[in-house]
């Protein structure tokens, strides 16, 4: 599990960042292999060296994208503008403003009051109770773009207070409720931020990443039809496999359904502010899904949602200017994707594909594929943010897998996908992970037997089922 950079000693600060900088001096000063530009070479020394920052976090993301941008120009590898050029990107002001959307859901009440619509339609027995709890983030995933925010803002605190309304607390009695709900309603959140382009921060840099590699175009639509069979499928079947080995003792819970009931009309009716909130989002994801024929850019239809609701009074500038995290998102989601445009542009990645592809010749993609797609998804296991590990691996997985002939489109996805699932594994894997495990309901081994048990299922759906499911929608 990662240290939180605010926790650091100042010695440990210096000594993760010292060895960051001698792994970026050693790639820097090693023999150029035959075919790359020198530039490319000295802006893959420091590009990695940057990745490397965002897994031992000596400082804050942001902070660390910045210094490695920096060093791009000290070291005239860059000029300022090619450094600063993805800050010009529409989809990273596409995450920023998914970010205000989040903050209009919790500012208003809406996002509690959706869940807590869900569980008192549903929430009557307590299978019913953790798929409502998974519907409910579904149905935010596509409007709030970071699974912590989903979890802290919204589902976290329902679901601790209805395990605790049920007499279940961490220890001895965690299994009359909380701790199958808490697993649940975990493994839900890292299906839905495989849904959507818009429920996971490192998703939009997906799209960039796939357009710059392999020359594909992700848009919204495209995502959510791949996904939304095998994930829904996955919702359906994780959740119940969890409630088969993991019992829970209570298993009527009327009280859910009374609770929810009780909330809402604590609530009230729903307000102004939300009802602009709720038709802004509607029309966005109508627009979303329906870009390929009005044209309309996604990072357009984002913008004119933030108007709205400015207009309307929702959300002021002053929330704008208080995003905090979605300030630093753009700030190292900008920078890391200027970064890869440039390795791009200077033919890095073109390098990197004709060198695997002579290296595999004669091997079937379909197998390559399966392989490589296992590699990605269970790499998770050593690292403790999805991002970084977006990062550090989606590009050469993708190259290489274009490099033994899988189709690009279909290969650019299949890894999104897992760019998000294999948050199942452990209990440091995303922002959300030691918030649920950090509540003391499930153990160490039970947590890590699960989450590998939940993997293997979204291997067979996603890569089985979803196979067949793709093929008919002509992906490959």
């Amino acid at each position: 599990m990662s240290t939180s950079n605010n926790s650091l000693s100042r010695n440990q600060r210096i000594v993760r960042f010292a060895v960051l900088v001698a792994v970026g001096v050693i790639i820097w000063f090693m023999p150029m292999p035959a075919g790359i530009d020198h530039k490319a070479w000295q802006l893959f020394a420091i590009f990695v060296a940057t990745i490397l920052g965002l897994i031992l976090q000596p400082l804050p993301m942001g902070a660390v994208v910045l210094i490695g941008m920096t060093t791009t120009t000290l070291t005239d590898t860059l000029s300022i503008g090619d450094a600063l050029n993805g800050f010009s990107n529409g989809t990273v002001w596409l995450i920023f403003v998914a970010f205000l959307f989040a903050r209009a859901f919790a500012k208003t009440g809406l996002g509690r009051r959706v869940a807590y619509w869900f569980i008192r339609a549903f929430g009557h027995k307590t299978l019913g109770l953790a798929y409502a709890l998974a519907a409910s983030d579904l149905v935010l995933a596509p409007g709030i773009p970071s699974g912590a925010a989903r979890t802290g803002g919204v589902l976290f605190p329902i679901v601790r207070s209805l395990s605790s309304a049920f007499g279940s607390e961490p220890g001895e009695s965690a299994g009359k409720i909380g701790r199958f709900i808490h697993l649940t309603t975990y493994q839900a959140h890292g299906i839905n931020c495989a849904m959507f382009l818009t429920a996971m921060a490192a998703n939009p840099m997906i799209v960039e990443l796939a357009k710059k590699t392999a020359n594909v175009e992700l848009t919204w639509g495209t995502w959510a039809l791949a996904a939304i069979v095998p994930g829904l499928l996955s919702l359906l079947v994780v959740t119940y496999v969890i409630y088969l080995i993991d019992r829970p003792e209570i298993r009527e819970t009327p009280q859910a359904a009374q609770i929810a009931r009780e909330e809402l009309a604590r609530m009230g009716a729903v307000t102004r502010d939300e009802k602009v909130v709720l038709g802004t989002f509607a029309l966005a994801l109508l627009l979303w899904m329906t870009g390929s024929m009005t044209h309309i850019d996604a990072t357009v239809v984002a913008l004119l949602g933030l108007g709205l609701m400015l207009l309307f009074g929702t959300i002021t500038w002053d929330d704008v200017l208080g995003e905090r995290t979605g300030w630093d998102t753009l700030i190292w989601f900008g920078g890391l994707v200027g970064l890869a445009t440039m390795l791009s542009k200077l033919g890095m990645f073109k390098w990197f594909a004709a060198t695997v592809s002579t290296e595999v010749t004669g091997m079937a993609w379909l197998p390559a594929l399966v392989v490589i797609v296992l590699l990605y998804n269970y790499s998770g296991y050593l690292f403790a943010s999805l991002t970084a590990h977006t990062v550090a691996l989606y590009v050469p997985m993708l190259t290489v897998a274009v490099a033994v002939g899988a189709p690009p489109l279909f290969a650019a996805l299949l890894l999104a996908f897992f760019s998000s699932l294999c948050v199942s594994l452990t209990h440091y894997a995303g922002g959300p992970a030691p918030v649920y495990f950090g509540s003391g309901y499930v153990t160490l081994k039970r947590w890590w037997a699960i989450g590998f048990l939940v993997s293997v299922i979204n291997i067979v759906i996603w890569l089985g089922i979803g196979g067949v499911y793709w093929q008919m929608l002509g992906l490959f």
